[in-house]
């Protein structure tokens, strides 16, 4: 089962610009059962379910003309995109440009209702959303993000690649990329674990954006994209 949206970038034009097709992964499910805003600390692996739902990706992109993966360095990153490929006969190339954004709160607690934004020692990070001042500025992070894509069409021309990264860089690139404005409510992203954001390439230009959820199905339900939070299930814990 799949959720699918598909938006031009910019005004359709006729072409004749080798077409790439770059796939953003956002990871599976990870194994957290401290609810830790995990962000760039090592050590966090793929869930049980996390790898069911990196196999269900797989066996979407099976027939795919995938010949470069390329992925965070960071475990669940590169554990999403592992079977994806094996399943073309490829190594996963790592890219920090992929990375987690930097946030303060890492190591943290942090999610509705557990009062953290009551905390004053914690007042000083927030002062600016639009930013954010309690972590990585976005416009650096679509600088990065957009530099990796790229990288992946460059190394994929006229074929298709995978990207694995997470969830707040893979929103705010597709954000620059459609011409939104850079900051927003964290519960209206749409990058559902394990989902497809995908950027097709005329020549060096993005010319559409595409969005799927592949494992849909196996994502729980208050962690679906514009889910309604869940008291004590919907801590930030990095992604």
């Amino acid at each position: 089962m799949s959720d699918s949206v598909e938006r031009a970038a910019e005004p359709a034009a006729e072409s004749t610009a080798e077409r790439t097709v770059v796939h953003v992964m956002r990871h599976g499910e990870v194994h957290n059962p401290d609810g830790i805003l995990y962000g760039r600390l090592p050590d966090y692996h793929l869930s049980e379910l996390g790898r069911q739902m990196a196999d269900r990706v797989a066996e979407h992109l099976a027939t795919r003309d995938i010949t470069h993966v390329v992925a965070s360095p960071l475990e669940r990153a590169q554990e999403t995109a592992a079977p994806i490929a094996k399943a073309h006969g490829l190594d996963v190339a790592s890219d920090a440009r992929l990375m987690e954004a930097g946030n303060v709160f890492q190591g943290k607690t942090f999610g509705v209702g557990d009062g953290a934004l009551r905390r004053p020692e914690n007042w000083k990070h927030l002062v600016n959303p639009f930013k954010p001042s309690w972590g990585e500025p976005y416009i650096e992070q679509v600088a990065r993000m957009k530099a990796a894509l790229d990288a992946a069409r460059d190394a994929a021309r006229g074929h298709e690649a995978v990207c694995v990264s997470h969830q707040l860089p893979i929103w705010i690139v597709r954000s620059a990329v459609e011409g939104r404005r850079l900051w927003h409510d964290p519960r209206r992203r749409q990058c559902t674990l394990a989902s497809l954001t995908t950027f097709t390439y005329e020549g060096d230009r993005i010319v559409s954006v595409g969005y799927t959820e592949p494992a849909r199905d196996l994502v729980p339900s208050h962690l679906l994209a514009g889910a309604k939070p869940v008291k004590g299930k919907d801590k930030a814990f990095g992604a």
